[in-house]
């Protein structure tokens, strides 16, 4: 039987590919309609992430949340940490897609974004360590 915080990774997975597929025709619309046939770069980067991050949660965390050994409020805090910051680095590819401004976030990176990335490197890298260690309890 599916845990019930399995099946939240798995849905929050299926809106993700369903954002990604959306931002697909974002790009198909871009490329279509500009001279050299290409989409802004960020409408590309944000359509590639979020197809990424839809496999990645269904692939990878869902299964480390099923097999976990530690307790459910564990689990969904990790998947959610996880999950959470996967959502914030579409958002934030979509909203330099929508500015227009850049064509590289770091080049023309903002000093107060360093918290941010902070975050994702402790929500995605820790989020994951401690599902990968309560997979390693139970089965292993």
């Amino acid at each position: 039987m599916i845990r019930q915080e399995t099946a939240w990774v798995l849905f929050a997975a299926g809106l993700i590919f369903l954002a990604a597929l959306v931002l697909g025709v974002w790009k198909w619309q871009q490329s279509i309609s500009s001279t050299d046939g290409t989409a802004h770069r960020y409408v590309n980067v944000a359509h590639s992430a979020g197809l990424m991050y839809s496999f990645a949660a269904g692939a990878i965390v869902a299964p480390l949340v099923q097999f976990s050994g530690w307790p459910s409020a564990v689990n969904i805090t990790a998947a959610a940490a996880i999950i959470g910051m996967f959502i914030v680095t579409i958002s934030n590819y979509v909203r330099l897609a929508v500015e227009g401004r850049t064509d590289n976030q770091m080049r023309d990176r903002r000093p107060s974004l360093r918290g941010v990335r902070e975050a994702l490197i402790i929500g995605e890298i820790g989020g994951t360590a401690v599902l990968l260690a309560g997979f390693a309890y139970a089965e292993l």
